[in-house]
């Protein structure tokens, strides 16, 4: 019965301290003086170096997109002028061939029989045609000394008019067949490379068959159409840039052309290009897009067109001064192509150096701080 208020006691001294120790953690905290900063930190706003843009002097370009496909100027499709049996094909497709090359045979024995014949009809008319010359000569003398009547002579004379006309025929009957024989051996047209070949020996072609196509590359073209609405900036002799499907590199070439008509259907008007090839690296058939300059201005300030924005009619750029958003209207000028993007030209209302939000981020908020990440760099 002593230890019973002992026991109390002890009991009221635990609910104490529990009682101290949860007012303790029930107490805020005291702010660090590192809580601001970390605050200010979170409060701005981010952006990668990509979505921010300097505006700097460049050469704005206005442009015409064309495009379209290459094509060889010299193409020659190689065709059969006789008909028969091809004897030999001496090329392949991708080799080169030589103007007046020979690239096919075919069988002759036929004209060589034909030439045979022909040749024999001209010597026989020539024969015949000195039979009528002496017969002729001699009845002059016989009419000179009255021998003979005039129309005895002018029969003898057109007798040989007549063989003379005759050994003419047999001439050009054999020019003819001589052509023909000729003609069995196929040679190349134009000097380039062998891009088809349509026959194998063995094979019966008739007249106008086709044997080989023949591609010049030295001299390329590409057929674009112009919208009627734009011709009237097209010129003969203008600059186009080129990029063509698989390079990387570009291309110049120039407008060589202009079709008088429009196409049916489109009413657009084609364009031709010339672009040379001495190094015979691109190839006919080739996808090509192509900036046909119409003119060009220097130490332009363009920005893309996803930064500047539009509202109401008015023109504006979110820039970043003092590290912070900007609004700021500005007057645009025209458009075009610089630093390999579509850009238009501001002609008032920003500096050079300023640095401008180009991505379209929304609503941006002025006088929201910004910073701007630094890019990561791989070890």
């Amino acid at each position: 019965m002593t230890l019973r208020p002992r026991t109390i006691a002890l009991s009221l001294l635990a609910l104490a301290v529990v009682a101290i120790g949860a007012r303790t953690l029930l107490k805020p905290t005291a702010p660090t003086p590192s809580t601001p900063v970390a605050a200010s930190a979170q409060s701005a706003l981010e952006f990668l170096p990509t979505e921010v843009i300097t505006a700097e002097p460049l050469e704005l370009r206005q442009t015409l997109l064309l495009s379209g496909s290459l094509r060889a100027v010299d193409l020659a499709m190689v065709k059969a002028r006789v008909a028969g049996d091809v004897r030999e094909v001496m090329v392949r497709e991708g080799e080169p061939v030589k103007a007046g090359q020979l690239v096919a045979k075919i069988d002759a024995t036929e004209f060589e029989a034909r030439v045979a014949q022909a040749r024999g009809n001209l010597n026989n008319a020539k024969a015949q045609l000195e039979i009528a010359g002496k017969s002729r000569d001699n009845n002059l003398a016989l009419m000179e000394k009255g021998f003979i009547s005039k129309n005895a002579f002018d029969n003898s004379a057109s007798q040989f008019s007549g063989a003379k006309a005759s050994v003419d025929a047999a001439q050009g009957a054999l020019d003819i067949v001589q052509k023909s024989l000729n003609d069995t051996l196929v040679r190349a047209p134009i000097s380039g490379l062998v891009s088809a070949r349509h026959v194998q020996p063995g094979e019966k072609v008739a007249v106008d068959g086709k044997l080989l196509e023949i591609v010049n590359l030295h001299q390329l073209e590409l057929e674009a159409a112009v919208p009627a609405s734009e011709i009237a900036q097209v010129a003969i002799g203008q600059k186009v840039e080129l990029r063509v499907e698989g390079w990387s590199s570009r291309f110049e070439g120039r407008v060589v052309r202009i079709n008088p008509t429009t196409q049916s259907g489109s009413r657009s008007v084609s364009v031709y290009i010339h672009l040379a090839n001495p190094q015979q690296q691109l190839r006919a058939g080739m996808f090509a897009e192509g900036q046909l300059i119409l003119g060009s201005k220097s130490g332009a300030l363009a920005l893309p067109q996803s930064a500047v924005r539009k509202r109401g009619g008015e023109s504006f750029v979110f820039a970043i001064i003092g590290g912070k958003i900007e609004r700021k209207p500005v007057t645009v000028g025209i458009s075009g192509i610089a630093a390999d993007e579509y850009r238009t030209e501001i002609t008032s209302g920003l500096d050079f150096g300023t640095q401008v939000i180009r991505a379209d981020m929304g609503n941006l908020s002025p006088g929201t701080p910004v910073r701007i990440a630094q890019p990561v760099v791989s070890k």
